[in-house]
């Protein structure tokens, strides 16, 4: 599953696209200096948008890539099937996400390919953010069943939000399974990276 993706994106655009979106975005914890980032990993700190006050506002705040689960190992990834999420909702922004593949001969290295949506600066991942009194409040990616673009490459993927369901990812009164669905066939560009 995704343990890797990108955001190389400005924290002034993100704020205008959402602007674009009519979805207030406020900072409670002043604007984050965002610098580009080629590889966010397991534990690091990045930016999300959790839900606001109201169903077009959102808090960008930066928080770990995973909590312990109860084995201590990092919940990185959350089965999405089924599931409502009506707490804790957030949206991880991206431009590029990655994922592994094992080639035939086992003691090659994995291939790593580069997944980024077409026609879109950025992206966003639905996620949900817990505190944990190991580490304070964390987030993690909503994995579902893979769509064509992802299929051939992994049986399962994160859930890619399209823009126009930014809003209601954010408001918990929204049925998650009405938002998430996977992409149509040629949605995401891929390219082999290492």
């Amino acid at each position: 599953m995704c343990n890797d993706y990108r955001l190389e994106v400005d924290v002034a655009s993100i704020i205008e696209d959402f602007d674009g979106l009519k979805i207030k975005i406020k900072t409670p914890e002043r604007v984050p200096n965002l610098a580009p980032r080629a590889d966010i990993k397991i534990t690091d700190t990045a930016p999300i948008v959790r839900t606001g006050a109201s169903r077009l506002e959102g808090e960008l705040v930066q928080r770990p890539w995973s909590w312990p689960a109860p084995n201590k190992k990092p919940a990185y990834n959350f089965r999405s099937d089924g599931r409502e999420f009506t707490t804790g909702r957030c949206l991880i922004l991206a431009d590029g996400f990655y994922e592994f593949t094992n080639p035939e001969d086992p003691k090659k290295r994995k291939d790593k390919w580069l997944f980024t949506k077409k026609g879109e600066r950025w992206f966003c991942i639905a996620g949900i953010w817990r505190s944990n009194p190991d580490i304070g409040e964390a987030f993690t990616m909503l994995t579902m069943e893979p769509g064509p673009d992802i299929a051939p490459y992994h049986d399962r993927q994160i859930a890619i939000l399209d823009r126009s369901d930014w809003a209601d990812w954010l408001d918990p009164s929204v049925s998650a399974k009405d938002i998430l669905k996977t992409l149509p066939a040629g949605s995401l560009d891929v390219e082999q990276v290492g």
